[in-house]
C-alpha cells in the first residue's frame, strides 16, 4: 500500500509574515492511523488545511494517492473536518448538510438515505435533522459536522479536534465511528488522552511549525521530555504510571489502565 498523502518541504506563511508551518515532509500510507499533535498555536490546523488542499502552501508540494498534486481532483476522496463546525455547516437543515456529500458523489438516493440515517442515529442527530444548523448547540454542531464528513465515506479522514464541545457519551461514539472507518485516518489534536485509542503513529509539530518527532504511539507518548519540550503533557495514564512501570508496560489508554488495576487488585 502506497502513500495517500505525501508532503515534501511544505511551508505556509500568512500575509502578515507569520510562518505557521515550515519545511514539513510527511507521508501517510493507505490505511494508516496517524495522530498529529502539538501545542495550541503550533500550526496543526494550518498543516491540516495544507494537507487537505484548502490553503496554498508558500513552498513545497502535496501529492495525493501517488496520482496528482491537485487536491480538487480528489476532493471526493478527502474528508476534511475543520476545527470550527460552523465552517462545515452551510445548508438550510442538518439533513441537507448530511446529504450534501453523498449527493455530490452521485450516491443513489437509497444508499444516501441509509448512510445518513446510520450516522445520524450513531451521533444522536435523529431529532435534529430538520433543524437549521444555527439553532444547534455547540456540541450538536460538532456532532453534525462529524456526521457530514462521515456520511460520504471518504478514503481519507483529516479531522481537526473532532471531540471538541461534546460530552463523554458522544465523544465515545465519535471515537468508535472514527476507529471503525475502513480508510485512512489523520487526527489533529492537542489532547493526548485520545491518541492511543485512534492512532498507531504520532507526528509531533513543534512550536516553530516544523516536525519535532515522528514515531510509534508508545515511543512518543511515553517520552515526557519530548512532549514537554513541545508544550504538551503526557496522557493522564502515562503520568499516573510513570515511575511505577517501565515505558514498555505503561498503559496508554483508560481501558488498558483499568484492566491493569483490576488484574493487580484481583
Amino acid at each position: 500500500m502506497g502513500p495517500v498523502i505525501e508532503a515534501r518541504g511544505l511551508t505556509h506563511a500568512y500575509p502578515d509574515g507569520t510562518t505557521a508551518i515550515q519545511d514539513v515532509t510527511v507521508s501517510i500510507d493507505e490505511g494508516e492511523r496517524v495522530a498529529v499533535i502539538g501545542a495550541n498555536g503550533s500550526g496543526k490546523s494550518t498543516l491540516q488545511l495544507a494537507l487537505g488542499g484548502l490553503v496554498e502552501p508558500t513552498a513545497g508540494t502535496v501529492r495525493y494517492f501517488d496520482e496528482t498534486t491537485d487536491a480538487e481532483a480528489v476532493r471526493d476522496r478527502l474528508g476534511v473536518l475543520l476545527q470550527d463546525p460552523d465552517d462545515y455547516l452551510f445548508n438550510t437543515t442538518v439533513r441537507e448538510d448530511l446529504e450534501y456529500g453523498p449527493a455530490q458523489l452521485g450516491m443513489s438516493r437509497e444508499a444516501a438515505t441509509q448512510r445518513v440515517a446510520h450516522v445520524a442515529a450513531e451521533l444522536g442527530l435523529d431529532a435534529l435533522l430538520d433543524r437549521p444548523p444555527f439553532r444547534l448547540s455547540g456540541g450538536e454542531k460538532q456532532r453534525a459536522a462529524v456526521a457530514s464528513v462521515l456520511a460520504f465515506e471518504p478514503d481519507v479522514l483529516l479531522l481537526d479536534e473532532p471531540f471538541g464541545a461534546v460530552d463523554a457519551h458522544y465523544r465515545d461514539r465519535i471515537l468508535k465511528l472514527v476507529t471503525d472507518h475502513e480508510g485512512t485516518v489523520v487526527l489533529f489534536t492537542p489532547s493526548l488522552d485520545v491518541v492511543a485509542d485512534v492512532a498507531d503513529r504520532v507526528i509531533v509539530v513543534g512550536p516553530d511549525g516544523s516536525i519535532a518527532a515522528d514515531g510509534s504511539v508508545r515511543d512518543v507518548l511515553t517520552d515526557s521530555t519530548l512532549l514537554q519540550a513541545n508544550g504538551l503533557r503526557p496522557p493522564a495514564t502515562v503520568t499516573l504510571f510513570e515511575g511505577i512501570l517501565d515505558a514498555d508496560d505503561v498503559p496508554l489508554t483508560v481501558s488498558d489502565a483499568r484492566a491493569y488495576l483490576l488484574d493487580e487488585l484481583g
